[in-house]
């Protein structure tokens, strides 16, 4: 069933154009290119819907498994140290790859956390710069469950630990999006930031 899943998932990849910007390891996203379908909630400016956007998309492959015991303070330094690695690594792709000239916000949508659920990675996401919104299919509540059966399917299929975490009834996605001029600031080779402190990994972790 597995092997099942892992296909599905590469003709998707396939289908909506999902490339990888970099083979890095510790690298967790691949990312295609679209266009917003609805306006996007970002902080410190407006996306309104049609606008070119890079969306991200985990690659399961690369994502830090969970320990058998349950604990998830390790998972999530490491979690926080690949998604601010793969975000540097992706502002330097934007900056040279044509193919990502002209976007307008970079995100996407997440199965990992609920917002206001107070989970570590949904405060790593936050402390990395991304708005978090609970998602919302403009096709309604019936695509939604059908988007979240899939997710819990990839996550049963590639980070089984993840999967166990999250029952498939309280399964939620979350939109996770910032402006693009904003994720160059924080990750930009002109930035003096590296997105969070160091300092702040105790804090994402709790």
């Amino acid at each position: 069933m597995r092997s099942i899943i892992h296909a599905i998932d590469w003709l998707l990849r396939k289908c909506n154009g999902v490339f990888e910007y970099c083979d890095d390891p510790d690298c967790v996203f691949r990312v295609s290119i679209g266009v917003s379908k609805y306006p996007l909630p970002v902080p410190d400016c407006k996306i309104p819907a049609g606008m070119k956007v890079v969306e991200l998309h985990f690659w399961n492959e690369h994502m830090p498994p969970m320990p058998s015991d349950g604990s998830f303070i390790g998972p999530a330094v490491k979690l926080r140290r690949r998604v601010a690695f793969s975000a540097k690594s992706l502002a330097e792709a934007m900056e040279n790859d044509p193919r990502l000239a002209g976007v307008k916000a970079v995100g996407g949508v997440t199965p990992l956390f609920t917002p206001g659920d107070n989970s570590a990675a949904e405060g790593i996401f936050r402390r990395l710069g991304f708005s978090v919104t609970p998602h919302q299919n403009p096709l309604g509540r019936f695509m939604e469950f059908w988007e979240e059966v899939y997710a819990w399917l990839l996550m049963w299929a590639f980070t089984p630990g993840n999967q166990n975490r999250r029952s498939l009834r309280g399964l939620r996605r979350s939109d996770f999006w910032v402006s693009a001029d904003g994720f160059l600031r924080l990750y930009g080779g002109h930035s003096t930031r590296s997105g969070v402190d160091d300092s702040d990994q105790g804090q994402a972790a709790r």
